[in-house]
């Protein structure tokens, strides 16, 4: 089963979780100081809140799918780029509080999609070059 992954950019954690909890009827599965993570009952999404100072308007950082396992991963790579999509690959990736494989295409309006899978959760806020920005 596939999931869309939301990550929404915001200027202040505590009124977007406090806004975000009353939506989905349910807290965060993880929350720090500069992301939190929702993954509500009943809904296939993996929203992220994460914290940027200057938001204004509509801001989505990124879009994304969070896949099952590393085969489901490997699968939807060959038949993205088949489709002819550039794919950006990245492996062993600490980002938003976990380890990821993942890779990513852009539609033609700039809008990146994340295709990812989840090896484990970290504790630490490692950010390598192009997590989820």
């Amino acid at each position: 089963m596939m999931k869309i992954h939301i990550g929404l950019n915001t200027s202040s954690l505590s009124e977007a979780v406090a806004f975000y909890t009353k939506l989905f009827n349910e807290p965060p599965v993880k929350y720090k100081e500069d992301y939190a993570k929702f993954l509500p009952a009943g809904i296939p999404v993996n929203f992220t809140l994460n914290v940027h100072p200057d938001v204004k308007g509509n801001q989505v950082e990124h879009f994304g799918l969070q896949l099952p396992d590393a085969d489901t991963l490997v699968y939807h790579k060959q038949r993205v780029q088949k489709e002819g999509f550039f794919t950006r690959e990245e492996t062993d990736t600490t980002c938003c509080y976990a380890l990821q494989d993942k890779f990513w295409v852009t539609d033609p309006d700039g809008n990146e999609w994340e295709f990812f899978y989840t090896k484990a959760d970290v504790e630490t806020a490692v950010k390598e070059p192009g997590c989820c920005s």
